[in-house]
């Protein structure tokens, strides 16, 4: 902006958050925060400088190679404005020890280097950096200067036994990050990305997904000097844009330079659920195939890998573009079995058994509810704690499954939202919003994964219980655990899997206290007559509360899977005419208020996933999916005469 400067000048930077149809993303089950919310800075360069418009790179590019004892280090510099006289001063170093150094003239913008007996990167054992620095002499003056952090290490994705670090098994088994918080949305500040990265290696995750967009630089320097093996992607979400195209490649461009010297990422992310809107329109598999291209193109180093959702046929031809895939699965939550994930996964490593196959998101929404007897869809805290142990149990013991990150670290703000209680939020997160309270379920793989001593003791938040003889779970990392009552002893148990259960009589006032080696944990729950209603989820307006629907024994209610209700031939023939008139009003519908044909809410019933998933949900939340993806309310009304026919269907045992 030289020629346009004067003696005083006003900068102003413009953004435009619209909404347009070649600019990714555009629909998200997230919130867009508008505004900028990474720094901005204005640079003064001499005119022969590293090229700072290089996709918004460092201007220098650093690949390390690993040869035995050794590793051989590529450096290449990106320069504008130089004529070829002056200097470039490539420095090495260890610590405050230089291991390599060499001076080449500017023309020669690439130098390789040799590391004796390199010191690796080692994940969280051992995140060992080097730095380089690249200075631009003109002579004896300084013209530009660079300096950036990289480690050495080698990699591979075997698809029977998992992630390798260095030649040794170093199982993947992390979460999905979203950054936003309270007040502050995507702005956050160096001491936030400090407490994210804190909480996650507490929690003893070796993997982070970074979804669904580029992170701060500050945050993959944490992930660099933590041992974090990140999963990078680019906000290519949901709706495929036909118009689109350039961006997503001009995006995976920046995404690779301006974070190349990363030794912490192994994959780039390609897109993320993007066959919502149906998987055969050509341009998105022509779209796929130009991003995987140009990742390995511009990065030889790394593979590409994509997040597909649930309802995409592990057959189709993009989910094998990529050199890995993982899946979006929340069996268990949106209706299925939680059951059905291990299955599903047995059944494509058997299918593919040269595919690596991982788990891209899973997980259920926990707020402050809670019950001793949690159902799928009722948001307690307890629920998430059963979802996440039945899914620890799962993926964590097929060894050829490539990664798994749960959905979410933190619980994030979802604009398009209204369920659990709070409108405008996914509470998937194993820690609340504003990072202040970890989720029992947080606890769960912390058991698994950390190596630091603990226990802790589930249900602190669930105090008043009726039933004379309660659950009570604790888990911990240590083989044996023992748990006081009011001071006394109900024994000790030892199991394999970290979550122990006690059965504790539950009279007046109880002080519990779990022991496990040196660690303790204490707790308190009360006896009450009544169930505290405050821990109990009440949904307002045209909306029927579980706990309000009639289920006489022996019959039939909306409570009931579809899959159940179908094997009795009256509760059949009944559900199929249900069907049939939600059918024709959405037919009507359409037919009164024709809309642009959208892909997005095409389901192909043949899909054994969807089918299986169909038959896994109870009548009710079939009818609040029917709202979502049909457009079609099913009124209270409806719904209580739909629950009295089947209170009249005998049970089939």
């Amino acid at each position: 902006m030289t020629e346009y400067l004067k003696e005083e000048n006003e900068i102003l930077i413009e953004v435009d958050n619209a909404p347009n149809d070649s600019v990714y993303p555009q629909r998200a089950d997230f919130t867009f925060y508008g505004g900028l919310y990474r720094n901005v800075n204005l640079l003064c360069v001499e005119s022969a400088h590293f090229d700072l418009d290089y996709y918004g790179g460092p201007g220098v590019k650093v690949t390390p190679e690993v040869s035995g004892a050794d590793a051989n280090v590529t450096v290449e510099a990106f320069l504008t404005g130089t004529d070829g006289t002056e200097l470039l001063e490539y420095r090495i170093l260890d610590g405050n020890t230089v291991v390599a150094e060499k001076t080449l003239r500017s023309r020669e913008k690439t130098a390789v280097f040799t590391i004796k007996n390199v010191h690796l990167w080692n994940g969280k054992k051992d995140p060992h950096l080097y730095r380089l620095q690249v200075r631009l002499l003109k002579g004896e003056a300084e013209l530009d200067c660079r300096e950036l952090k990289f480690g050495c290490r080698s990699f591979k994705i075997d698809p029977e036994r998992g992630f390798f670090l260095n030649g040794k098994s170093y199982p993947l088994r992390g979460v999905s990050r979203h950054q936003d918080r309270p007040i502050i949305g995507n702005a956050l500040l160096p001491e936030h990305h400090r407490e994210d990265m804190d909480l996650i290696c507490e929690m003893g995750a070796t993997t982070i997904r970074l979804a669904h967009y580029q992170h701060d630089q500050y945050f993959y320097d944490l992930c660099d000097e933590r041992g974090l093996i990140v999963w990078a992607e680019i906000p290519y979400i949901s709706r495929h844009l036909p118009k689109g195209r350039e961006n997503t490649l001009s995006q995976m461009r920046e995404l690779i330079v301006q974070n190349y010297h990363h030794p912490s990422i192994v994959v780039w992310g390609l897109s993320n659920e993007i066959t919502i809107g149906g998987v055969s329109d050509p341009e998105l598999l022509e779209n796929h195939h130009a991003l995987n291209d140009l990742a390995h193109e511009m990065d030889s180093t790394r593979l590409t890998t994509l997040a597909v959702v649930t309802v995409c046929s592990i057959d189709e031809e993009y989910v094998h573009i990529p050199d890995v895939v993982s899946y979006n699965h929340y069996y268990g939550w949106y209706g299925g079995e939680t059951s059905m994930n291990g299955e599903f996964m047995d059944r494509f490593h058997s299918r593919y058994p040269e595919k690596p196959i991982g788990m891209s998101e899973y997980g259920c929404e926990a707020l402050n509810w809670h019950s001793s007897n949690p159902v799928q869809g009722d948001y307690t805290e307890e629920y998430q704690a059963y979802y996440h142990e039945e899914l620890i149990r799962q993926l964590y013991t097929r060894p050829y499954i490539w990664a798994t990150h749960v959905w979410n670290m933190f619980d994030f703000a979802a604009d398009a939202r209204a369920e659990g209680g709070e409108d405008g939020m996914n509470h998937k997160g194993l820690v609340t919003f504003d990072r202040k309270y970890k989720k029992d379920a947080f606890y769960a793989y912390k058991a698994w994964l950390s190596d630091e001593p603990f226990v802790h003791i589930c249900g602190k938040r669930y105090v008043d219980r009726v039933e004379e003889i309660t659950k009570v779970t604790v888990y911990s990392n240590q083989p044996e655990v023992e748990l006081f009552v009011n001071g006394k002893s109900l024994g000790k148990k030892k199991c394999q899997d970290h979550f122990f259960y006690f059965q504790v009589p539950n009279s007046g006032e109880t002080k519990l206290l779990a022991k496990a080696g040196n660690c303790t944990d204490e707790s308190f729950i009360r006896k009450t007559d009544v169930f505290n209603e405050a821990y109990r989820l009440k949904e307002s307006g045209d909306v029927i509360n579980w706990f309000e629907i009639t289920a006489p024994d022996g019959y039939y209610s909306i409570n009931d899977k579809l899959s159940d209700i179908m094997k009795s031939k009256k509760g059949k023939r009944y559900m199929m005419s249900v069907a049939f008139g939600i059918l024709l009003k959405y037919k009507r519908n359409a037919k009164k208020n024709p809309k642009p044909k959208d892909k997005s809410r095409k389901i192909n019933v043949n899909n054994p996933d969807i089918r299986n998933m169909a038959g896994s949900m109870s009548v009710k939340r079939l009818a609040s999916m029917a709202e979502t993806l049909l457009e079609i309310h099913i009124s209270r009304e409806t719904l209580l005469k739909i629950n009295g026919k089947l209170n009249r269907i005998k049970r089939v045992q």
